[in-house]
């Protein structure tokens, strides 16, 4: 089973990211931020990051950078799950690191498409 890391502040939204990710079939491991996310990361190597961008402490672009100067993720899928949609936000994502951007509030349909096409 391919495993997803899913980095957000939201109880609620890490709940929905897991429901739908385990109904696709995945396993999900929750991280409340971009801390505790790279924490797990080093814990366990998973399949795809799913992170948002806003959140306490280390937010999703710092955790990207953090993620792709570790030898085993530097080229794990990193997709970046946020209400950001700028031009200019989703530009540094993609320089940090970031193989792909969603925008909250998600469709979990359209979510699993993506990293079915990503991991399979």
């Amino acid at each position: 089973m391919k495993t997803i890391l899913a980095v957000d502040d939201s109880g609620s939204l890490r709940q929905m990211l897991s429901f739908s990710l385990k109904a696709a079939g995945y396993g999900v491991i929750e991280a409340v931020d971009g801390e505790d996310g790279l924490k797990k990361a080093k814990q366990q190597k998973v399949d795809l990051v799913l992170t948002d961008q806003n959140m306490p402490g280390m937010d999703g672009l710092t955790l990207i950078k953090a993620l792709r100067g570790m030898a085993n993720y530097k080229s794990v899928p990193i997709l970046m799950l946020t209400t950001e949609s700028g031009d200019d936000i989703k530009a540094m994502g993609r320089a940090a690191g970031a193989n792909g951007w969603l925008v909250k509030p998600f469709d979990p349909a359209r979510l699993t498409e993506v990293v079915k096409k990503l991991i399979g």
